[in-house]
């Protein structure tokens, strides 16, 4: 065996050792030996993808399904630069990703050579660390360097806050290796990391329990958070609180089946009532995980800066876009939510200010919910349908722009155990598609949801449906255009709305998924929609199901349903209710 073929057997070894099971290569030369070595180890799964970047928004997508590191291979050259958006979406999104990325040697750089760009930290402050690899060498302390970065790099990726590493490997010529039966010889133990919880001391409970102990009118805000026990933990601390829990879709909150009495959905469209937004302020608000989609919540919080904030996150990161945290406390959520509940379990707590909230939210759902008798195709609707008709431990991916904030309004708590996803660390409309589909590799049924601009921008992704044989459901709520800024201030400009934000294509979708031999349906009437949702979920292929949107009628529907939330909190804060 070389040098070159032993050190790169020895750094893929121990990747697949460290628990990294998932690898998506794009095609190139100066990757050969890492490609390979890989698709000939035993443990590892090896998923093609040409297209750099509608690679990398793949594994983010299979790494975030499963909450596990997925390595990423390409070339030297432009194909590192195409990782760049999954990268930063991973950074943000706190998803674990390993980049490998192949380079020229070191006396090939700033020299001229071909496909030979500078790679060191070309992704700066995106990835939890970055290491430009030592050339190979077949000795017994570069294996066990070898093994070491791997190692590392896994470890990093999966620590609190999850994300991506990047790990530059410069190769010489030749580059293929020398394949045989004893590449993958245990000659070297596998690394091990014990890892545990951050966790606070008893007297810091008891200070932050005799804080909260006397406050009445308090609530809880959950985001983005996804560890085991957390639903159990924070409704159970929610409970002995006496305090609500507004809870944003793409929390764990809304689905399952863990206790909801204390569960707000609405509070987005009920905060855009002024009254009301003024008459339910907090004295204290604990908060868990990503900022919540909602922007009314967000106006409203940044409002009241006198309410103090409690930002619960075992990373320790600031997570504050309102600027007004009172409090950060580094410590895992579900040991936190415990040793809270204990200490409030005991005492007696009115249930007044948890059951006007709950009250509110009820009259609110309701009216939302009227959506559901709407006869022509409106892009809220579609959520109210689909929490009807997505089986348990379905998985349901939203796009970004509108559709993920029609899922906050119009997705209501559910008993079924329906997960939803979203690329919300840098909220792009890019790379959704492939990001939904490397979910589907590890969950199923998925069904995403997406609006059209953003289906075509990524339209490269359906490739891996066609190769891969994945199953997955895509809706497109097609309004010709960028729905979502008929409801922001451009639209009171007609004069260039349309060329410079409604950006109509009038493009026909249905020839796109014939050659990437999916099956294309175009909806019109609600029935058509079921049926055509039924048949996809029992189709095991590519399923693509249009549904044609009028942005005027969308824009109509939802301010009505505003406003008559908006009269309905009006009308019972004046009965006193």
């Amino acid at each position: 065996m070389n040098e070159m073929t032993a050190y790169v057997g020895a750094f893929v070894n121990q990747l697949a050792h460290m628990g990294v099971q998932q690898v998506v290569i794009s095609p190139g030369s100066r990757s050969t030996p890492l490609a390979m070595v890989m698709a000939e180890h035993p443990m590892l799964n090896i998923h093609v993808h040409i297209d750099e970047r509608s690679a990398a928004f793949f594994a983010l997508g299979m790494a975030k399904a499963s909450r596990n590191p997925v390595a990423l291979v390409c070339t030297s050259g432009t194909a590192v630069a195409n990782y760049y958006p999954a990268i930063v979406e991973a950074y943000y999104a706190r998803v674990p990703l390993v980049v490998i990325t192949a380079d020229r040697p070191h006396e090939l750089r700033d020299v001229g050579a071909p496909q030979a760009i500078d790679q060191l930290h070309i992704y700066g402050s995106y990835v939890k660390w970055f290491v430009d690899m030592a050339l190979p060498e077949g000795n017994e302390r570069m294996l066990r360097y070898a093994e070491m970065v791997a190692a590392r790099a896994v470890s990093v990726a999966s620590s609190v806050p999850k994300g991506p590493v990047h790990i530059n490997v410069p190769l010489r010529e030749p580059l293929v290796p020398n394949i045989n039966e004893s590449l993958f010889s245990p000659s070297l133990p596998a690394r091990i990391v014990y890892k545990g919880n951050k966790h606070l001391c008893e007297e810091m409970i008891d200070e932050l329990y005799a804080e909260l102990s006397g406050v009445e009118k308090g609530i809880i805000i959950c985001g983005d958070l996804h560890i085991e026990g957390f639903s159990d933990a924070v409704v159970r601390l929610a409970e002995a609180l006496q305090y609500p829990i507004l809870a944003d879709p793409l929390s764990p909150l809304r689905t399952g089946t863990h206790e909801k009495q204390v569960i707000i959905e609405s509070y987005d469209a009920m905060l855009k009532n002024e009254m009301f937004a003024n008459q339910f302020v907090p004295d204290v608000v604990v908060r868990f995980g990503a900022m919540p989609i909602s922007k009314s919540l967000y106006l409203w919080l940044q409002h009241h800066k006198q309410v103090k904030q409690i930002v619960v996150d075992e990373a320790g990161q600031w997570r504050d876009p309102t600027l007004s945290l009172h409090a950060l406390v580094e410590a895992n959520e579900v040991q936190f939510c415990h040793e809270l509940a204990k200490r409030a379990s005991t005492a007696t707590r009115s249930s007044q200010w948890v059951s006007q909230w709950k009250q509110m939210n009820e009259h609110a759902k309701q009216i939302l919910l009227q959506a559901k008798d709407e006869k022509e195709m409106f892009e809220g609707k579609v959520f109210i349908e689909l929490a009807h008709i997505l089986p348990d431990e379905a998985t349901l991916y939203v796009g970004n722009s509108m559709p993920i904030r029609d899922a906050d309004t119009f997705f209501m708590s559910s008993h079924k155990r329906i997960r939803l996803l979203a690329n919300r660390g840098a909220n792009g409309i890019d790379g959704v598609v492939s990001s939904a589909l490397g979910a589907s590799y590890v969950a199923q049924p998925l069904v995403l949801v997406i609006g059209d601009l953003s289906f075509y921008h990524d339209l490269n992704g359906l490739l891996a449906a066609k190769l891969q044989k994945l199953h997955a459901t895509i809706i497109v709520l097609n309004n010709n255009g960028g729905g979502i800024f008929s409801f922001l201030p451009q639209a009171n400009e007609p004069k260039h709305f349309e060329r410079l934000f409604g950006t109509p294509t009038d493009l026909s979708f249905e020839h796109v998924v014939n050659m990437y031999d999916g099956h294309y349906e175009k909806v019109e009437t609600w029935e058509q929609f079921r049926f055509a949702m039924i048949d996809a979920l029992a189709r095991p292929t590519l399923n693509v199901i249009e549904v044609p949107i009028s942005r005027e009628y969308n824009v109509k529907i939802h301010r009505k349903l505003w406003k008559d939330v908006s009269q309905e909190m009006s009308n019972l804060l004046n009965k006193g209710e």
